[in-house]
């Protein structure tokens, strides 16, 4: 049977199909194209032993919430130290609690969490690299970093860690308000990971990991969250219910209650008599008893500043037996000028 040559134009035509990815139709051997097969499926690998259980909507709603988290338990960690501390989410990932255990280092803090009303427990794992340096901190260490040790925590050192974990308690109970009002508190500390085997090692588990960045010391924070705590309130992470939209509007009590606050509140008062200059010379020569000129006439205003802002006019006077100022009159604010 002699060869088939192919036409210029088939030849064209060949080659573009294979450019835009798919094979020409094929000739029969009356030359009429033959009856194109059944376009391969795509094939996507699945792992048995890590099944994905958690959709990717309760993952990205996982990561919105504990984003927020993130920043607010940072803002109140700083707080507690006394110096700044970054906390970040690193990533959102779904594994097996065997894998979660090996990845941990021994010793480490590893906390276990009861949080009612999601079943089983939550786990914190807090690393000894940045756990230590904080425990220096609040026990009155400088700024240098020692290495941190590989030993379990101490009995006092446990306390101290105890504050920590009471504020990521509280933070991530307002982090998740809007999803399911939760009841945390920590059951058990325990050095060792692997001794707590609070669950089949098959079983799938959400990790939620922190970075936590304190005086050029890097650590991680590890919340372990297990598939059944999650699975009865799927929906509620799927939907984007539980975030919060539009402006909220204060009322009367609210008012009240920041005016209250405020009253409370302690600032810094200054009364500028006068203003002058004088040489370095003159000034190392003042003694009790010499009288320095102003220019200030003292029949005008003084000026009273309130935290730095000028706030009011007053004349200065004594009232019994110390000195004071009367309060004449409010100085109107300055608006800003336009821009152009």
């Amino acid at each position: 049977m002699p060869d088939e040559v192919l036409s210029q134009a088939e030849v064209e035509s060949l080659l573009t199909a294979l450019d835009a990815g798919h094979a020409a139709p094929t000739r029969g051997k009356d030359g009429a194209p033959a009856k194109a097969g059944k376009m391969r499926e795509k094939i996507t690998p699945y792992d048995f032993k890590r099944p994905e259980r958690v959709g990717k909507d309760q993952m990205r709603s996982l990561q919105t919430l504990h984003e927020g988290f993130s920043r607010n338990f940072g803002a109140a960690l700083s707080a507690i130290v006394r110096t700044i501390v970054e906390v970040k989410l690193t990533s959102v990932d779904e594994l097996t609690y065997s894998e979660f255990v090996f990845s941990l280092e021994n010793p480490t803090c590893f906390n276990l969490l009861n949080a009612e009303p999601l079943e089983g427990n939550l786990i914190l794992d807090i690393n000894p690299s940045i756990l230590f340096p904080m425990i220096d901190r609040l026990l009155g260490g400088g700024r240098e970093m020692t290495p941190p040790a590989r030993r379990p925590l101490t009995e006092i050192e446990l306390r101290l860690v105890g504050k920590i974990t009471e504020k990521f308690l509280e933070e991530l109970r307002k982090a998740w308000e809007n999803v399911l009002p939760l009841t945390l508190k920590v059951e058990r500390v325990e050095s060792n990971p692997q001794l707590m085997q609070i669950m089949p090692p098959n079983e799938v588990v959400v990790l939620i990991s922190f970075e936590v960045m304190f005086n050029d010391v890097r650590g991680m924070m590890n919340l372990c969250i297990p598939f059944n705590s999650l699975e009865r309130i799927a929906g509620r992470l799927s939907s984007n219910s539980w975030a919060s939209y539009g402006r909220k509007y204060t009322t009367e009590d609210t008012q009240r209650v920041l005016m209250e606050g405020m009253k409370a509140a302690a600032v810094n008062v200054v009364v500028e008599l006068a203003r002058t200059t004088i040489s370095t010379g003159d000034l190392i020569g003042l003694r009790v008893g010499d009288v320095v000129t102003t220019e200030h006439d003292c029949r005008s205003p003084l000026i009273v500043e309130v935290e730095g802002v000028p706030k009011f006019h007053a004349r200065p006077g004594a009232c019994r037996g110390r000195k004071a100022i009367r309060i004449e009159d409010v100085i109107a604010p300055q608006q800003p000028e336009p821009t152009e």
